[in-house]
């Protein structure tokens, strides 16, 4: 199973929906709460290579994007096999 980062803040609809669908399947997966830390905020827009608005998700050193993207997967029923990925 993929290493699932998901950089989130306090408040956020967005994030609150991502890592519900990621609840839903199942998946562990590590949350990073960047809002009020300057420190995770700034790796995760280096680490997503300049996005700012939350959640950014990773799938190992894949940038997946944001809740809207995550979804899009799921609808698209590419997100089950790009989570089982090592």
């Amino acid at each position: 199973m993929a290493e699932i980062t998901i950089y989130t803040r306090p408040m956020c609809g967005f994030c609150v929906r991502a890592v519900a669908l990621l609840k839903k399947k199942g998946v562990k997966f590590t949350e990073i709460d960047a809002g009020w830390d300057a420190a995770k905020k700034k790796e995760m827009i280096q680490r997503s290579g300049g996005a700012s608005t939350y959640p950014q998700i990773f799938v190992g050193d894949v940038h997946i994007g944001g809740c809207d993207d995550l979804l899009h997967l799921e609808q698209a029923s590419k997100l089950d096999a790009m989570l089982a990925m090592e």
